[in-house]
Parts: C-alpha cells; sequence; structure tokens
C-alpha cells in the first residue's frame, strides 16, 4: 500500500471515529468501573490515569481509614495512616541561597513560608489510596477528591452506549406537555434542556444570545462546557503538563505546583494525543485479520486444552482404579492369611481344651481308668493298664508344665503403612518441588518489606508461591504476644506467581520472621528456612537528591532519578591543586535532600561505595545549608570540621555544645566515630583503636525531630553505631558531603514513592 493510500485510509478511519459510526456495543468491558463492576457515574481521572466512579473513590477512602473521613473536604484527615510531613519550597530556599542578603531565620519552629501554607499553621496532611487498576499508592493531596478532574469524554461515551442499549425508548421533549409531547431532536448544553424541533425554534430565535447555544442530539447527560482547573475552581484548563500528564491552567504554571513542569497548549496537546490514538486505533485497525487469526488460534487451543484436560483426568482415573484395586487384592490376601492362622489356633486350643476335660473325674480319661481298675482278671488288666498307663503320665506331665496349645498374640500381622501413606500423600503429577530460597542480597525490609526468593535448582516451572511471615520480638524487645504466647501466629500473603513480594504494615523497630514455599499442581513444597529482619525504628522518609541549593556541577555527578551522586576530580580541581603548594587542605561538596522534616520521627538508609575516599553523612538546619552554601570556603583545615579526626582540645569543647548539623565522617572502607559519643552502644571513646569501625554495607539515619536526635544505624543488623544531641530550631535536611573520590547511592525504598509518577 502507497503512502498516499495509507493516508487516505488513515483519514478516512478518523473520520468514522469522529462521526461515531465505530460500533459501540462492543465496549461494555471498558465501560465498567473497576471497583463497583457497573457502568460508570461520574468518572474521576485518577493521577496514574485510570478512571473510578466518584461514589467508589468516596467508599474507598471509607474503606481505607478507621476514622471519619469527609472525601468532599479540602484535605484528609491528620490521622492518616500514610500521611508525611511535606517539606518547604525548594525553589525558595535556591533563590535564598542565591540572595546576598540571607535571612537567618525561616519563621517559626517546624515551619517554612512557602505558597499555599500558612506561616507556624500545622503541617497538611496527604492521603493516599491504592488504585483498583494498577494497585499503585496515589496521593490525593491536600485538596483529596476535588483536585481530580471527571472525565467527560468516558462519561459521554457511557451515556451514547446507554443509549443504544434503550434504543427503543425515545427522549422527549422537555417543553411540549402530555398528551401532545413530541419526541426531542436537539439537546441544549447551555440550558441543559431536550427539544423538538419547534420548541427549539421557539426558545432559541435567530439574533438573540441563546441561538449561539451549544446544541448536540438528544441526550440525558448535560457536561459543562468548559473543563475548570480543581486547584483554582474560577480558572479554565488551558495547558497541558507534559511532566503530570493532566491539564493545567496559567495559575498552576505561574505559581502552583507545575511551576517547573514543561507544559504544552491545549490545542497542541489536543492534536498530538488526537493524532496519537488515532494512528494506534488504526494499526489496530490493519491488524483486523491478523487479530481474528489469532482469535481462531486461541480457540483452537481452548479445544485442545479442554480435550486435554479430559484426557488427563481419564488417565489419572485410570491410574487410581489401579492402586484400587491392587490395594483390594491386596487387602484381600492379607485378610485370608490372618483368618487362616486364626481358625488354627482356635482348633489346636479346643483340642487343648477337650484334652484338659478328660482329666476331670468321671470323665473322658479319667472315668476309663476308674473304670480299668475294676477289671479282676490279671492278664486282661495288664493287657489294657499299659497303654492305658501311658497315656495317664502324658497328661500327669502336661498338668505339671501347662503350656497353650496356640499362641493368641498377633504381632506378626501388624501391618505399618506410614511409609505408604507417604507416598500418596506425596504423590504428584511432576513430583514434589524442592523449596525455594530467600535472597538476603536483594530482600530489603523497611515499614514495608520486600521479599527476593530463587527458586530450586530443577528447573521445573512452578505455579505459585505463598509468603508467610510473623513478629518474633517487639519494640520493647520482648517476644510479640499480640498473635499468642508462642511468639505470633505466621501470617500468609495472597499467592505470589512471581519471585518477589511486598509485605504491608509493618511495625517499627520490630524483628519479624520470613519464609516461603512453592506450589506445583496443587502440591506444596516444604519451607523455606526462616529468616530474619529487623524493621527500622522509624517510619521511611522518602526523598530525592537536590540539585539546585548550592549544588556543584563541576565536581559532583547527579544520575537523572537524582538518587545516586558521585563526586569527580574534575579539571578545575586539578588546576586548583597545582596551585597549593603548602597543606592538603581541600573543600567539601555538599549536596541536601530534596524535601525537609519540620517534626516527628523519620529513617532513611543509603549506601557508600567502599572506594570512596572521604563522605561526610547526617543531618543539617535550613540556617546551617544556608551558611555553609552563601558562604563557601575555598580551603578549610582538617582542624576546622568538629569531627575530622584531628585531635585538639578545642575540637572536643566545640563539639559538646548542640549544633545544628551532625555528620558522620566514612571513607576507605571505614566509620569514624567522633569523641564526643553519648551512645551506649559504643565501645569507650578513650580508646583511639575503637573509635574506628568496618563501614557498614548499608547505613540507615533516624531523626527524631521533637527529641533533638540523631541515630546512626548498620542498616542491615539495625545495630545503632552513633546517636547524639542535635540542634532542630530549623527545619532538618538529610545531607552528604564528598571528598575526593565518592559515590552515595539511596536505598530504593526511600525513593519509590517519588518516582512513581
Amino acid at each position: 500500500m502507497s503512502d498516499s493510500e495509507d493516508m487516505t485510509e488513515f483519514a478516512s478511519i478518523v473520520e468514522r471515529i469522529e462521526r461515531g459510526e465505530v460500533p459501540i456495543k462492543n465496549i461494555e468491558r471498558e465501560l465498567i468501573c473497576p471497583i463497583c463492576k457497573e457502568l460508570f457515574t461520574h468518572p474521576l481521572i485518577l493521577p496514574c490515569q485510570h478512571s473510578v466512579c466518584h461514589k467508589c473513590v468516596r467508599e474507598l477512602l471509607m474503606l481505607n481509614h478507621d476514622d471519619s473521613f469527609d472525601a468532599g473536604s479540602e484535605c484528609s484527615l491528620p490521622g492518616s495512616p500514610r500521611s508525611r510531613v511535606p517539606s518547604p519550597s525548594m525553589e525558595r530556599l535556591d533563590r535564598l541561597v542565591r540572595s546576598a542578603t540571607v535571612r537567618r531565620s525561616f519563621g517559626s519552629r517546624g515551619s517554612i513560608s512557602s505558597p499555599g501554607w500558612r506561616r507556624g499553621s500545622v503541617t497538611p496532611r496527604v492521603t493516599t489510596i491504592p488504585c483498583p487498576g494498577c494497585q499503585h499508592d496515589i496521593d490525593l493531596g491536600e485538596r483529596g477528591i476535588s483536585m481530580l478532574f471527571r472525565n467527560f469524554t468516558l462519561e459521554n461515551i457511557v451515556e451514547r452506549y446507554r443509549q443504544a442499549a434503550r434504543a427503543a425508548v425515545a427522549i422527549m421533549c422537555n417543553i411540549c406537555k402530555p398528551p401532545n409531547q413530541q419526541e426531542a431532536t436537539k439537546s441544549c448544553m447551555d440550558c441543559k434542556a431536550s427539544y423538538c424541533n419547534e420548541c427549539f425554534k421557539l426558545h432559541h430565535p435567530w439574533g438573540t444570545p441563546k441561538a449561539q447555544h451549544e446544541y448536540v442530539g438528544p441526550t440525558t447527560n448535560f457536561r459543562p462546557k468548559v473543563l475548570m482547573c480543581p486547584e483554582h475552581e474560577m480558572e479554565k484548563v488551558n495547558m497541558y503538563c507534559e511532566v503530570c500528564k493532566r491539564p493545567v491552567c496559567h495559575l498552576c504554571k505561574l505559581g502552583g505546583s507545575h511551576a517547573n513542569h514543561k507544559v504544552t497548549s491545549m490545542s497542541s496537546a489536543y492534536k498530538i494525543l488526537k493524532e496519537k490514538l488515532a494512528k494506534s486505533i488504526h494499526y489496530l485497525i490493519s491488524k483486523e485479520d491478523q487479530v481474528r487469526t489469532q482469535i481462531t488460534e486461541l480457540e483452537l487451543l481452548i479445544s485442545q486444552t479442554e480435550e486435554n484436560g479430559q484426557l488427563a483426568e481419564r488417565q489419572a482415573n485410570e491410574h487410581f482404579e489401579r492402586l484400587f484395586e491392587t490395594l483390594q487384592e491386596r487387602r484381600s490376601e492379607m485378610l485370608r492369611s490372618i483368618e487362616q492362622s486364626r481358625n488354627r489356633r482356635m482348633e489346636q486350643l479346643k483340642s487343648q481344651v477337650e484334652e484338659y476335660q478328660g482329666m476331670l473325674e468321671n470323665s473322658g480319661l479319667v472315668g476309663y481308668a476308674q473304670e480299668v481298675l475294676k477289671e479282676t482278671d490279671q492278664s486282661c488288666f495288664v493287657q489294657t493298664a499299659k497303654q492305658l498307663h501311658v497315656r495317664i503320665q502324658k497328661a500327669t506331665d502336661s498338668l505339671r508344665t501347662f503350656h497353650p496349645a496356640a499362641d493368641t498374640c498377633f504381632d506378626e500381622f501388624v501391618l505399618d503403612t506410614s511409609r505408604e501413606e507417604t507416598l500418596l500423600k506425596e504423590m504428584c503429577f511432576g513430583g514434589v518441588p524442592d523449596p525455594p530460597l530467600i535472597d538476603l542480597s536483594q530482600s530489603k525490609v523497611y515499614n514495608e518489606a520486600s521479599i527476593c526468593w530463587r527458586l530450586a535448582d530443577d528447573h521445573l516451572p512452578t505455579d505459585q508461591h505463598v509468603l508467610e511471615y510473623r513478629r518474633l520480638v517487639g519494640p520493647s524487645q520482648s517476644p510479640s504476644k499480640e498473635d499468642g504466647e508462642d511468639g505470633g501466629l505466621w501470617r500468609a500473603t495472597d499467592r505470589v506467581y512471581g519471585s518477589n513480594t511486598i509485605v504491608n504494615d509493618l511495625e517499627p523497630d520490630s524483628l519479624y520472621s520470613f519464609r516461603v514455599r512453592s506450589c506445583r499442581n496443587s502440591m506444596f513444597s516444604p519451607y523455606s528456612p526462616e529468616v530474619a529482619f529487623h524493621t527500622p525504628p522509624a517510619p521511611v522518609f522518602g526523598f530525592l537528591l537536590s540539585d539546585k541549593c548550592g549544588f556543584s556541577a563541576e565536581r559532583l555527578v547527579l544520575n537523572k532519578r537524582r538518587d545516586t551522586v558521585e563526586s569527580v576530580a574534575g579539571a578545575a580541581f586539578l588546576l586548583a591543586a597545582e596551585r597549593v603548594q603548602t597543606g592538603s587542605y581541600i573543600s567539601l561538596d555538599y549536596i541536601i535532600g530534596d524535601t525537609g522534616i519540620s517534626q516527628g520521627r523519620h529513617y532513611w538508609a543509603f549506601k557508600v561505595e567502599p572506594h570512596s575516599y572521604m563522605v561526610k553523612v547526617g543531618v543539617a538546619s535550613d540556617t546551617k545549608i544556608l551558611e555553609w552554601f552563601h558562604n563557601p570556603r575555598d580551603t578549610s583545615s582538617p582542624r576546622y570540621d568538629h569531627d575530622s579526626g584531628h585531635d585538639s582540645g578545642s575540637e572536643d569543647a566545640c563539639y559538646e555544645v548542640s549544633q545544628p548539623f551532625i555528620l558522620l565522617t566514612l571513607g576507605m572502607g571505614k566509620l569514624f566515630i567522633p569523641k564526643a559519643s553519648s551512645s551506649t552502644a559504643n565501645p569507650p571513646a578513650s580508646d583511639p583503636g575503637n573509635r574506628v569501625l568496618p563501614m557498614p554495607q548499608r547505613l540507615g539515619i533516624c531523626l527524631d525531630y521533637d527529641s533533638s536526635r540523631v541515630f546512626f544505624y548498620d542498616a542491615d543488623t539495625m545495630r545503632c553505631i552513633y546517636e547524639r544531641q542535635v540542634d532542630c530550631s530549623g527545619t532538618m535536611f538529610p545531607a552528604f558531603g564528598l571528598m575526593g573520590s565518592g559515590k552515595v547511592q539511596l536505598e530504593d525504598f526511600i525513593t519509590a514513592k517519588r518516582l512513581t509518577f
């Protein structure tokens, strides 16, 4: 097909779509709400682009929160279980850094003025719900449901579908009165009413403003003519944000949440998206023959699956029938052996009973002997008494040494079927699968646990997996008793069809045990060895690295995801070092997180590459950040920095004062504990050898803003390495300083929710 013919066919498809000639009765499953399973009613568009009924979103919010939640309010409850403390505006902080007149104070404790927030007001909360379509967590923001757009296009398609379904039921004119009421031919979107031809001409005369009203075919769905911005209710949306993939108004671009986002005009976005959608539809329609062929193949596969399944059932039944027959035959043989042995023993014992009965007086052998004694003829007596005496002697001997003629015990006929029962229980089509192994290197545990496992090496596929977990030790460092005295009952997740899963809502500062087993053909494998993980002492704090506040692009390289920063020695660094004739003084390059903390307890984790020359990690207040970036020092003596490791008395005296920042030094595979350590987990600080520890593979930091303390953890074992008082007079930010070559990478769980959309 030539390009001109292809474009002609493409244009005809677009025209068919615009005229509504594409059959609408075959798209019902696209018009069903994933929650209520009914046709959409006032659908709302979630940030992930899935649509849900308005009433279903309200019910989902009510279901996810124990407290009563007003879904129509502009902010969620302060007690939302998935709320986060928002940070001050990074753009505003950056402007203050670059300004020559920088104020030292950012306002009252725990809050920073930024657009949309009152200074010193309670920090707004964010409500999170799971999308029923993709299962991603959706942040509804401060405004709740009111920040979501109505999907008018989908609503209009649903209405056309309803009309097609009830084509026999006509829409009547709202002006005509019975019994002369006429069928409507038009509906006015401005008047929100339906008219017949005569009534429409009467109420929309030429030369009047009503003649300019928008009218469509008969409908009962009167949607607004203009889409309004949910954040600025009086503004029309006239731009499209390419970052958030949603329509915005000019106020959103000027000073709102989309100020630094790339936007395009609505007409351009309409043209581009409509062309993309039409091309995609054109491709699908052009492949209609291929799709029908594949449908035929699938139908053939369905038929073959049905036949093969029935054949497998018949073969399995035949095998079981043969097992039943073999078992029945063996049962008959063994029962026959028991019966024969029993009859033989009974006969022997009965014969012995008769023999002993003959020993009784006037009966049997004794009676016969008594009659023989009455014989007076000597020769006759001797002839008879000789044989009789032998019999009497035998009876006398048997009486003295009594033994039953048969054993009453049937121990030799006891049947042990435990091995056969085990074999029958383990009997399956492909054998019992081997247990999987939990992968410690890939599994991570925070407030949520990401558990990964490896399958056995038998190379046979498994149908599904079941992960079980229980809490062993709670925050009080004592065995958990919430699920029983045995330290907690096992809880199972839903069936997993991959090699990893997520466990939600774990308690902080607790020890959990995990195990997993596989299932193949309805047969479960044994459990994997149990693996224990310790959850962090506080909820996970999510943030990315900021490339705005004093970021040195010459010596620091930040990746696109903004979760990894690397220090490199560029040409400027070498030229500066060449001019230095004495000493070895170089400066630290600082970088901070893009989100600040103004209340509560928060935890984050990261990894420092072992080859790093020197990296400082910790927290810093906004005032200290301004001092660092506004008054940079080209050279800094090791004696100046409080935890530099330099041995001076003035350093210890100065460090005792509570500082607005705490930084711990790592480098060359080592971790250096400051001299003035208040941590009971540390060895005595007087011993210099005990102040140098091996660098953990992963380091965790917990900031308790309300208690003004910061804790450093080995993130793999959750062992507290160091803790100290910190001055939390302002907003605190995660801070990192790099010197020479070095690399810091944030954990995936810290950045996951920030990178979702």
